[in-house]
């Protein structure tokens, strides 16, 4: 390859389709675990997303890019959410799918992270995408309904549902204290 070529290959929409993606893998495979539970699937459900956002590329306003990979992410996964839904429900007998238990020889925080993982997991797709946007990702209200499609609302009722759910696991709710009271929210 010629240096002119190589200059030409490092500038355009290819490359900055590459530097965000290499910019921004960590973040979004982070949020994608959160809303899977598992990292393998976290890892396929970002490239699946990136690979669905690629041919848009180019149409995309540099500072709406985060937004619309983000909110691809999310509905990628609900897609991903609803196809595994059909699939246990076609199977004879749903898999082994519950919670590895430790033997507590872990890292101090593994036991909280572990039953927050399985707490996620229990929830309800949206309720699970909210908590995520919203707590993990630190969105606002306002962001999280604009990147799911519904009203704010409907954002802060989902979002109250899955804490109390969240905070109703003992596991949970010995580890987590409110600074405030429930009024003061």
């Amino acid at each position: 390859m010629q240096p002119s070529d190589r200059r030409a290959a490092d500038s355009g929409p290819d490359a900055d389709f590459t530097r965000f993606v290499t910019a921004r893998w960590r973040s979004l495979t982070h949020t994608a675990y959160l809303l899977t539970g598992d990292f393998h699937e976290a890892e396929d459900l970002v490239q699946t997303t990136l690979a669905k956002v690629y041919p848009h590329w180019r149409r995309l306003e540099p500072e709406r890019v985060e937004h619309y990979v983000r909110r691809a992410l999310v509905n990628t996964n609900r897609s991903r959410y609803r196809r595994r839904r059909i699939t246990h429900l076609l199977l004879p007998s749903l898999p082994d799918t519950g919670p590895v238990h430790d033997d507590g020889a872990g890292a101090g925080g593994s036991e909280v992270h572990d039953a927050l993982a399985r707490g996620l997991a229990e929830l309800p797709e949206r309720q699970r995408a909210v908590v995520v946007l919203r707590y993990c990702e630190d969105l606002s209200v306002e962001e999280v309904a604009d990147l799911l499609g519904c009203s704010v609302g409907t954002v802060k009722s989902q979002a109250s549902r899955a804490l109390a759910k969240l905070r109703s696991r003992s596991a949970l709710a010995r580890t987590h204290r409110p600074s405030r009271p429930a009024e003061a929210r």
